[in-house]
C-alpha cells in the first residue's frame, strides 16, 4: 500500500465488456430512432427511480378480489379442438402471474356439460382471482322469453365462476349467416338480468367495434362491476363474420367493420361521462380493451382513465396459448416486467 492506495490496476469485473462495445460499434448505425417514430404518450423520467425489484411488486383489488397484474384475459372462442388447451394455458398464465380471465361464449354448456371440461378452470386459476362466464344478449333474450333463466345461474354454478359477462354484438349476429336478431334493446335485457338475479356479478363487452357515448354513459349507471371497452382495433367480429359470408354480403356491409371506436376515444369519453354523472355513476371500473398491441399501449390507456382499469388482450394471448405453456408464459412474463419497468420510469401526458 502506498498512501493508502493499492498498486494493483483497477479491474473491471465484466468480462463481457469488450465484446458488448464491438456489439455497439456495429450496432450503432442500425439503432438510431427516426423523429416521426417517437413515442410522445409519456414522459420519461430516468433520474428518479432505481430498476424493479420484488419488493416493488405490489397488489390491487379489482371486481373485488385481489390482483398482482393489471391484465385481463378478454374472452376469446377456442373453437372445440382447441379451447381445452387454450383455457387451460389461460388460466395457469393468470395464477402465475394474479389477473383475472373471461372465458369465451358459454353458450353450448347452457343445454349440455359435453364441452364443461374445457372451460372448468376454476381448480387452475384458484379461488382468490376472478373468473367470469359469458353469455350473448341473444341466448339471455331466449332464456328470457323460454322461462328458462334459471340456466343463467347454472351455468355460473358449474363453473364457479364470479359472474356472468353479457358480450352485445348486434352487427356481429347480423352479420352472420347464423346469426340471431335482437327482439329488445340489448340495454333492457341488461337490465332484466340485473332485476331477476340482483347478487349476480356481470360485466358488459362489445365484440371488437366498442360503444359510444349513450351506450357507455347508459352502462355506467347500472350496478355491474364493470364495463369492458373491446373496442375497434384488435378482433372485430363484424368483418369476422363479414369473412365467413357471401361475396355480395361482403361488398355490401364490408365498411361496417370500419364503424366503430377505439380504445382512447373510448377513454376520453369515459373520463367526460364519469365526470358528469358523478355520483350517478353506479359502475365504477373499466377493462380496457381492443387493440391493444403490448404493455405500452396497456399502460398508457388504463393510467389516461379517472377510474380503476386494467387492460384486456385476446387475440395476442391467443396467439401464444394454442401449444407449448412456456411460450404463453414467457410471452406474458415479458408483459409483466415491462408494465414494471414502464411504471418506474414513464409518466402519462
Amino acid at each position: 500500500m502506498e498512501n493508502g492506495l493499492s498498486k494493483q490496476p483497477y479491474k473491471d469485473s465484466d468480462v463481457t465488456a469488450s465484446s458488448r462495445k464491438q456489439d455497439h460499434i456495429q450496432l450503432a448505425f442500425k439503432s438510431q430512432i427516426e423523429r416521426a417514430n417517437l413515442d410522445e404518450r409519456f414522459y420519461y423520467e430516468p433520474l428518479l427511480s432505481g430498476h424493479p425489484t420484488t419488493k416493488d411488486e405490489t397488489s390491487f383489488t379489482f371486481l373485488g378480489k385481489t390482483m398482482r397484474t393489471p391484465l385481463w384475459v378478454s374472452s376469446m372462442t377456442g373453437g372445440t379442438e382447441y379451447a381445452n388447451v387454450i383455457n387451460h394455458n389461460l388460466a395457469r398464465v393468470a395464477r402465475d402471474f394474479g389477473f383475472g380471465m373471461g372465458l369465451g361464449s358459454c353458450r353450448g354448456l347452457l343445454t349440455s356439460d359435453e364441452y364443461l371440461k374445457d372451460f372448468d378452470v376454476r381448480g387452475i386459476i384458484g379461488d382468490d382471482l376472478p373468473l367470469y362466464t359469458n353469455l350473448g344478449i341473444a341466448q339471455l333474450e331466449e332464456l328470457f322469453d323460454a322461462g328458462k333463466t334459471v340456466l343463467i345461474r347454472d351455468l355460473v354454478n358449474k363453473l364457479s365462476a364470479d359472474g356472468l359477462i353479457i358480450h352485445v354484438n348486434p352487427f356481429q349476429e347480423w352479420l352472420q349467416p347464423e346469426g340471431d336478431h335482437f327482439k329488445y334493446p340489448p340495454i333492457d335485457t341488461i337490465k332484466r338480468v340485473i332485476d331477476k338475479f340482483p347478487d349476480l356479478k356481470v360485466i358488459v363487452k362489445e365484440v371488437g367495434q366498442g360503444m359510444g357515448y349513450r351506450s357507455l354513459e347508459a352502462l355506467f349507471q347500472l350496478p355491474i362491476m364493470a364495463v369492458d371497452f373491446a373496442a375497434n382495433g384488435g378482433t372485430n367480429f363484424a368483418k369476422l363474420e363479414l369473412l365467413r359470408s357471401d361475396a355480395q354480403k361482403h361488398e355490401i356491409y364490408s365498411k361496417l367493420a370500419n364503424v366503430g371506436h377505439s380504445a382512447e376515444e373510448m377513454v376520453l369519453m369515459t373520463n367526460q361521462i364519469m365526470k358528469d354523472l358523478g355520483e350517478k355513476a353506479l359502475c365504477k371500473e373499466v377493462i380496457v380493451s381492443g387493440g391493444i398491441k403490448d404493455f405500452l399501449d396497456g399502460y398508457y390507456l388504463i393510467n389516461k382513465l379517472s377510474s380503476p382499469a386494467i387492460y384486456g388482450q385476446a387475440s395476442t394471448f391467443l396467439k401464444h396459448a394454442r401449444g407449448d405453456y412456456k411460450d404463453l408464459y414467457d410471452y406474458v412474463s415479458t408483459q409483466v416486467e415491462g408494465l414494471k419497468l414502464a411504471k418506474k420510469y414513464l409518466t402519462v401526458k
